[in-house]
C-alpha cells in the first residue's frame, strides 16, 4: 500500500538557523500518526510544510510527496477542502468574524458538495448538534467561547469530506468531554483516509493509537507504536513527558497564611450578550489566594473573570473590590487565545519596550523572567505571527507578571504547552502569586490540575 504522505529528510531553516531537523515519515490509510513534543519544537511548521502554507521567509529542504506525487504550493491548494484539510491550532484565524457559526459549516456543504442552500442549512444544524453548538448556530464566533470557537473550527473543516486530515492541536482549551467528541469526530472523518495529529495531549495521543513521533527542539527522540511510546517510553524526554501529566502530579501544600481579602462577591449572575451563564455565585478572593474555576466549555469560566475584571457588566449580584493604592493596569488578564492580545504589526520587542516606557517599570526584571520562562531573547526580534502558540503565551505571562498585578485572572495559561513546560508555567504562576500576594484566578479545563495547584475551588455549571 503506497502512503497517503511521505516525507524524506525534510527541514526546515530560516536564514542559518535549523528549526526543523531532516525527518522522515510515512502516513498510511486508517493508520493514524501523531505527533508529540513541546511546543515550538517545529510541529506545526511540519504541517504547515506538508499541506504548502509554509511562511516565505522559511526555507524548506528535503523531499515531500502527497498522495504519491510531489507538488508546488499551487497544486497543493487544489486539493485544500476537498482532499486534504488542515486545523489550525488558532480557530480564530481560520473562522469569519462576521459569520454566524451554521454558515461557516453551510457554505462549505454548498462549495465543495454543491447542496442548495436549505440542504446545506440543515446539514450544518445537524453537524453542530453533535459538538454540542446548536443552540449557538446563529452566533458569531467573537460570541463563542474558546472552547466552542474550537469545535466549530473542527466542524466546518470536516464537513468537506476530505479524506486527508492535518489536525495541529485540535482539542487544546475543551474540557475532556468536549475533547473526546472531536477525537471522535476526527476518527470518523479520516476512516478511509489518514490522520495526521499534532499535539501535546498525552491522552489525545493514546485514544488516536496507530504510530507516534515524539518531537524535542526540531529533533525527532523516538517513534514507534502508540502503545509501545506510551507504555514502554525509552527516551528521557518521553518519559518526563508523560509523568507531567497533572494526573501524577503531588499536591502543593501551601503553609503561607493568605493576605487580606481584595475581592467580595455576592449572589452575582453573569453572562454575555444579556444571555445568562451561570447565577448564585458567591466567593471571597485574598491576596496570595489561589482559586481555580472549573465546568464544561461556555458554562462561563472566561465570563466570570471578565466580570470581576470590569470588561462586562454583571446581570446582577454585587462585586466589592477591597484594595487601595493599587493601579488599574495592575487587575490584569491571560487570554485563553493569546493572538488576539497582541498586534502582530511590531515585534515583541517593541511591545515590551512600550510597557516599560509606558508604566515605568524595571527592564531588569525581564530576562529573569524570560529565563524562567524558557523563553529564548531571539524571540523579541519576532512578531506575534512568527512564534509558537505555545511561546507567545508564555510572552503573554511575562507581560502581565511585568506588571506586579493585584489580581491575575489567568484563562486557560497553559492550554497551548505542552505537559513539561505547562507544570512549570503553573507552579511558576502559583508561587508568584505567593511571593507578590496576587490573588490568582485561575481557569482550566482539566480539573487534576486545579486540584492539584488550588487553595480553592469554584465549579460552574
Amino acid at each position: 500500500m503506497n502512503p497517503l504522505i511521505r516525507l524524506t529528510e525534510l527541514s526546515i531553516s530560516i536564514g542559518d538557523v535549523t528549526l526543523l531537523q531532516p525527518l522522515s515519515l510515512e502516513l498510511y490509510q486508517d493508520r493514524p500518526l501523531t505527533i508529540l513534543g513541546q511546543t515550538g519544537s517545529g510541529k506545526s511548521l511540519l504541517a504547515q510544510a506538508i499541506i504548502g502554507l509554509l511562511p516565505e521567509s522559511l526555507q524548506q529542504f528535503g523531499q515531500v510527496e502527497v498522495f504519491t506525487q510531489q507538488h508546488s504550493k499551487t497544486s497543493l491548494s487544489k486539493l485544500w477542502g476537498r482532499q486534504m484539510i488542515m486545523l489550525p491550532q488558532e480557530p480564530w484565524r481560520a473562522l469569519d468574524p462576521l459569520m454566524p457559526s451554521y454558515q461557516q459549516v453551510s457554505e462549505v456543504y454548498e462549495e465543495i458538495h454543491t447542496k442548495c442552500a436549505e440542504d446545506a442549512f440543515n446539514a450544518s444544524i445537524a453537524d453542530l448538534e453533535k459538538v454540542g453548538l446548536k443552540e449557538s448556530a446563529f452566533k458569531r464566533p467573537g460570541q463563542l467561547s474558546g472552547g466552542m470557537a474550537q469545535r466549530l473550527a473542527v466542524t466546518a473543516a470536516t464537513a468537506g469530506g476530505a479524506r486527508l486530515i492535518l489536525a495541529d492541536e485540535p482539542t487544546k482549551g475543551l474540557d475532556f468531554s468536549r475533547r473526546n467528541d472531536i477525537i471522535q469526530l476526527l476518527q470518523q472523518s479520516s476512516q478511509g483516509g489518514g490522520l495526521l495529529t499534532i499535539t501535546h495531549d498525552i491522552e489525545v495521543a493514546r485514544q488516536l493509537g496507530g504510530d507516534i513521533i515524539v518531537m524535542k527542539e526540531g529533533v525527532v527522540v523516538e517513534q514507534g507504536s502508540a502503545q509501545q511510546i506510551l507504555t514502554s517510553a525509552k527516551h528521557p524526554y518521553t518519559k518526563a513527558l508523560i509523568a507531567a501529566d497533572p494526573r501524577h502530579w503531588d499536591k502543593l501544600n501551601h503553609t503561607q497564611p493568605l493576605g487580606k481579602p481584595i475581592l467580595d462577591v455576592s449572589k452575582l449572575a453573569i453572562g454575555r450578550n444579556h444571555q445568562p451563564l451561570s447565577h448564585s455565585i458567591n466567593l471571597t478572593l485574598h491576596a496570595g489566594e489561589v482559586m481555580g474555576v472549573v465546568g464544561d466549555s461556555g458554562c462561563g469560566k472566561s465570563t466570570l473573570g471578565d466580570t470581576l475584571l470590569g470588561l462586562l457588566p454583571a446581570l446582577s449580584g454585587n462585586i466589592h473590590k477591597l484594595t487601595r493604592g493599587d493601579k488599574p493596569y495592575q487587575w490584569q488578564k491571560l487570554f485563553q487565545d493569546p493572538p488576539s492580545a497582541f498586534t502582530a504589526s511590531v515585534t515583541l520587542g517593541t511591545l515590551l519596550d512600550d510597557l516599560v516606557k509606558l508604566h515605568k517599570l524595571d527592564r531588569a526584571k525581564i530576562s529573569p523572567l524570560m529565563q524562567k520562562l524558557k523563553l529564548d531573547p531571539e524571540l523579541l526580534e519576532r512578531k506575534s505571527t512568527a512564534v509558537s502558540g505555545g511561546e507567545l503565551q508564555r510572552f503573554a505571562i511575562l507581560r502581565a507578571l511585568l506588571l506586579e498585578p493585584v489580581f491575575l485572572f489567568a484563562d486557560e495559561p497553559t492550554s497551548r504547552l505542552d505537559p513539561i513546560i505547562a507544570k512549570e508555567v503553573t507552579e511558576l504562576l502559583v508561587n508568584l502569586a505567593k511571593e507578590q500576594g496576587c490573588a490568582l484566578l485561575m481557569v482550566s479545563h482539566d480539573p487534576e490540575l486545579i486540584a492539584k495547584r488550588c487553595d480553592s475551588v469554584i465549579q460552574l455549571h
